[in-house]
């Protein structure tokens, strides 16, 4: 599959029109590419979904495998006004040789709130999280995927895997630094990815308010746990 260009702008004059066109693709994009996979939705419906005419698709992403890169883009963007300040903060903890322990376990704890924190917001979670169900599972086109991991897990991980390096005192390559670090953070994702299941076993109506505290209080008690327990061993 090629990889499509990027989408086109419209002049000066109808900037703000047509940004406001863009984002109504690409939200309806979202939503379908997640309920019904990329194969499953058409241009057609997108344009309907988003009440536009059907050739302002191809005029702004030429195709349905650019509209489909720029929903990865779309959802980059919008993560990284969420998470980059806590990432910032991490980085620079690593940079400080002198950095405590306590510090990096610390930046290590923010960053997993940060995540919950968009994990958690109301409004578009659910369609994106259909979305994303759907390109980790495989058959939707590679350029989400590579968009995804170079924008936005890529540099999460590095940080992650540096911050648990440090803490345990063992390589960021090493493959128990690595499963230590995704089991870590799989305690947030059962309540994304499950977000049903997880809901009715608790007998609540949504994760939000005081139930999203509650959940990471509890995560975050865990994750120091286990990481002045690893810290321990090294």
């Amino acid at each position: 599959m090629n990889e499509p260009r990027r989408p086109r702008h419209p002049g000066e004059g109808g900037y703000a029109r047509g940004e406001e066109t863009r984002r109504k693709l690409i939200d309806a994009a979202i939503s379908l590419f997640g309920q019904h996979g990329f194969a499953g939705a058409s241009t057609r419906d997108i344009a309907a979904r988003a009440g536009v005419n059907a050739p302002a698709l191809q005029y702004y992403f030429e195709n349905k495998e650019g509209v489909y890169r720029a929903c990865a883009e779309a959802i980059v963007d919008d993560a990284l006004q969420v998470l980059e300040p806590a990432l910032l903060r991490a980085q620079a903890t690593l940079k400080d040789e002198n950095a405590s322990q306590e510090a990096l376990i610390e930046a290590f704890v923010a960053l997993q709130c940060t995540i919950a924190d968009l994990m958690f917001k109301k409004g578009r979670e659910t369609d994106r999280r259909l979305f994303f169900a759907r390109e980790q599972g495989g058959g939707e086109p590679e350029i989400g995927t590579q968009v995804l991991r170079e924008r936005l897990r890529a540099p999460m991980n590095k940080v992650n895997a540096a911050l648990v390096a440090r803490i345990t005192g063992r390589a960021e390559n090493d493959p128990l630094t690595i499963v230590r670090m995704i089991s870590m953070w799989g305690q947030y994702f059962a309540f994304h990815v499950a977000r049903e299941s997880t809901l009715s076993m608790l007998g609540w109506g949504d994760i939000d308010g005081e139930n999203a505290e509650f959940v990471k209080t509890v995560v975050s008690a865990q994750t120091r746990l286990l990481l002045n327990s690893w810290r321990n061993e090294a």
